[in-house]
C-alpha cells in the first residue's frame, strides 16, 4: 500500500474501527461504550460512525433496549480488510524510517 485509506487515516474514524477490530468477531459495541473508548462527543461520533457506515466499513444497528433507543456498531469484512491495510501501510512507513 503506498498511501494510507483516507477514511481510516481520520483520528476518530481510526480508534473507533481500532476497538471494533479488537472486540470479538461480529461483536456490535454499543455508541455509549464507544463514546468512552474514544472520548468522543455524541455529535462527533455519531458523524463518524456514519461516514464508516456509508464506506461500508462497519455495520449499524439501531433499536430499543428497555424502552430506550440504543445504537450498536460492528466491523463488516471490508472494515477489517481497510483497517488492517492501514496499520500495514503504517508499519511499512515506520520500517522505512
Amino acid at each position: 500500500m503506498d498511501a494510507p485509506d483516507e477514511i481510516v487515516h481520520q483520528t476518530l474514524r481510526l480508534k473507533i474501527l481500532a476497538a471494533l477490530r479488537a472486540a470479538p468477531e461480529g461483536a456490535r459495541l454499543e455508541f455509549t461504550r464507544l463514546k468512552k473508548i474514544t472520548g468522543a462527543t455524541d455529535g462527533n461520533l455519531g458523524r463518524q460512525i456514519t461516514r464508516l457506515a456509508e464506506a461500508g466499513y462497519i455495520d449499524i444497528a439501531k433499536d430499543f433496549h428497555k424502552n430506550r433507543p440504543r445504537t450498536r456498531a460492528r466491523l463488516t469484512p471490508l472494515g477489517a480488510s481497510a483497517f488492517d491495510n492501514h496499520v500495514a501501510y503504517l508499519k511499512s512507513v515506520i520500517e522505512g524510517l
